[in-house]
């Protein structure tokens, strides 16, 4: 891959990490916690659980990105940024441009996620 290409996907990965980052900012002092007297009945209790819910898998997928973003970015450093990990081919540029965190060529995907239906 040209440098010019490992440039612009670095820059990618790290605009979007900044992006959750700060969201995690600017959003950590958010309370998850709902105190009682803020509950009148079983409803507003079932909207703030389901709203907890929401929120921490929000936070919990955005974990699993921070993790792939750095490995990604790791990936440029090692010079293996663009590589499948299955098949070891060059993963085309814009596959990277729409999921730059893959790890896997479109051919490989599509045939992990047929493994997972046949399993499912």
């Amino acid at each position: 891959m040209k440098k010019k290409d490992l440039s612009k996907f670095s820059e990618i990965l790290n605009n979007e990490k900044a992006r959750i980052l700060n969201h995690n900012e600017k959003n950590k002092n958010q309370d998850l916690t709902v105190s009682p007297d803020d509950l009148a009945d079983e409803v507003d209790q079932a909207t703030a659980d389901l709203n907890q819910s929401v929120t921490l898998r929000l936070r919990d997928r955005e974990r699993s990105v921070l993790v792939k973003i750095e490995e990604a970015l790791a990936k440029i450093e090692e010079g293996t940024y663009g590589v499948c990990e299955s098949c070891e081919e060059a993963i085309e540029v814009k596959r990277l441009e729409a999921q730059p965190m893959t790890e896997l060529c479109v051919s490989c995907k599509e045939a992990e996620e047929q493994q997972q239906k046949a399993f499912a």
